[in-house]
């Protein structure tokens, strides 16, 4: 018999629970609010609302709320980002005790059972389970208030950005993959009676066809709007466009792609970083002109009260935490040999002899008292720019604009014009990063658009380094996985061919035993651990 207590959302109820005191959907005594009672309420107190959407950005970042604090790795979406970052090829790190994301590296991850699958799995159904919340309590896809028509947009755009992560990982990108299985299609409508019915797994098509539609509205919403978002916690319209530019990326609706990121950039008072502003450690601070959407980080907050159960713990290198004792976080030799010497991003990690130029007397002293190893990356730096301290309260970005113009480069290229596209890259990088760059071919021909596109791809693997994009770009790129030359430990070298089943997550064994119309064999196929393969 199945367990209807159903942990797909065990978690994901965990979250309804968070804003379950804002929830307008049943009074006192149990009866049910009707509509009209519920606009009422809605008009006479807006704060209850307003606590509710507050929840949601709130879901992002927390620990110990899928284990009970038994993992050191679970604090929530930055623990996806880093999950997945491992699993690729161009986050190296070494399997020790403390690599709290050895599977992902090992890819031992590929079974259902592991934690990094019902990790990320259960991380986006909670915040999912919060938006489907206030999605109901406002009970309309048409509000007359101003307000609500933001709140409501917050909901939809969050949830749009949970399914898109979720449909990343757990089936095969989007293009020729359309009609496989995918992930759960939880709505407002469904979200209280899924545990007692369960629910099949959508198509690929029909998960993409929800993103866009909430994400559709989203940008309607925002853009009816007058509301002022409080900090960059909150989705504006220009973070909507830029959701909305990803997922056309993905879906290889080129133009559409290039006129969401143009019209992120048009919308937003965001800047790319000079080359003087990433000439040393940071990445740390929401407030900074080039961020659009981020994680704010408290001081008091659980996972940095934690100490070392956070983002900068395992990923960070110049303070305390899992990192400064071996778990370092470390560049793909490889990729690293082709950033240009005049490119300012190159100090953004230690070279072969320990050495960065970004990083002043005080930060090459503690690289040294550390001996922390070559190529290890010196892209994020400390809280409060405090060297070896041990408050991990950094924020953490969600979107940079600089993403908006390589996203723009690589859709303009596709959408058959490869030389604006190369422009718009030539510009970029000449501008902030490389004032030596040109993006042309080598032997003097035009180039054509997938030239472009792998010109745009290796810039994404530089500048997003760490910022949990890379194993995606290898996903919906259909890019072999190959680790040979990376610098990797020889049991943790792998090759594996694009498509391949292992490159995917399976659903969390949680889910199948709990999900009344799963069956095993409604799981992805079933994945070996990869062998090494010889350098």
């Amino acid at each position: 018999m199945k367990n209807f207590k159903y942990k797909l959302v065990a978690s994901a109820f965990a979250a309804l629970a968070m804003v379950s005191c804002n929830d307008l959907d049943t009074a006192p005594m149990g009866s049910t609010v009707t509509t009209e009672q519920k606009a009422e309420a809605v008009a006479s107190n807006p704060d209850r609302i307003k606590a509710s959407i507050a929840a949601i950005p709130a879901g992002f970042y927390n620990f110990g709320k899928l284990t009970g604090e038994g993992n050191h790795n679970d604090f929530f979406y930055p623990a996806t980002m880093m999950i997945t970052d491992t699993r690729g090829m161009d986050m190296v790190s070494d399997d020790i005790g403390y690599n709290w994301f050895a599977s992902s590296l090992l890819h031992t991850d590929v079974n259902y059972k592991n934690f990094a699958t019902f990790s990320i799995w259960s991380t986006a159904y909670m915040q999912i389970s919060s938006a489907n919340s206030v999605i109901k309590t406002i009970g309309t896809y048409e509000p007359e208030d101003e307000g609500l028509k933001y709140y409501l947009a917050q909901a939809l755009a969050v949830r749009a950005f949970d399914y898109f992560t979720l449909a990343q990982y757990y089936q095969h990108t989007y293009v020729g993959n359309e009609n496989k299985p995918c992930v759960l299609l939880i709505t407002e409508e469904n979200f209280e009676n899924v545990p007692n019915t369960g629910i099949k797994r959508s198509t690929v098509a029909e998960v993409y066809e929800f993103i866009m539609n909430d994400l559709n509205i989203a940008i309607d919403l925002l853009s009816a709007s007058s509301t002022v978002r409080e900090d960059k916690r909150y989705v504006d319209l220009a973070v909507a466009y830029g959701l909305r530019a990803r997922v056309n990326l993905v879906m290889n609706n080129w133009s559409a792609a290039a006129n969401d990121a143009q019209a992120a950039i048009d919308n937003t008072s965001a800047t790319p970083y000079s080359a003087s502003d990433v000439d040393h450690p940071g990445f740390s601070d929401i407030d900074d002109a080039s961020w659009m959407w981020g994680i704010v980080v408290a001081e008091t907050d659980r996972p940095v009260t934690s100490g070392i159960c956070n983002f900068p713990s395992h990923m960070g290198s110049l303070n305390y935490g899992y990192a400064s004792v071996g778990a370092w976080r470390k560049i793909n030799k490889a990729l690293y040999a082709q950033i240009p010497a005049t490119d300012v991003r190159k100090g953004w990690w230690l070279d072969e002899n320990k050495q960065s130029p970004n990083l002043n007397a005080e930060q090459a002293a503690y690289a040294v008292s550390y001996d922390i190893p070559a190529y290890t990356h010196m892209k994020f730096g400390c809280y409060q720019d405090k060297t070896g301290t041990s408050t991990n309260a950094n924020d953490i970005p969600l979107m940079r604009v600089e993403e908006m113009y390589l996203i723009l480069a690589e859709a303009q290229a596709m959408a058959g014009n490869p030389s604006a596209g190369a422009a718009t890259l030539e510009d970029f990088v000449k501008t902030y990063r490389d004032p030596e760059y040109t993006c042309a071919a080598k032997e003097g021909a035009a180039l054509t658009a997938v030239q472009v596109q792998d010109k745009v791809w290796f810039q994404r693997r530089v500048e997003l380094w760490g910022e949990g994009f890379s194993y995606a770009d290898l996903l919906r790129l259909k890019k072999d996985l190959d680790r040979r030359g990376a610098g990797f430990q020889a049991h943790a070298v792998f090759y594996l061919p694009a498509g391949s089943d292992g490159l995917i997550f399976p659903i969390p064994q949680s889910e199948i035993e709990a999900n009344a119309l799963l069956t095993e064999a409604d799981n992805n196929p079933t994945a070996s651990y990869p062998e090494p393969v010889a350098e």
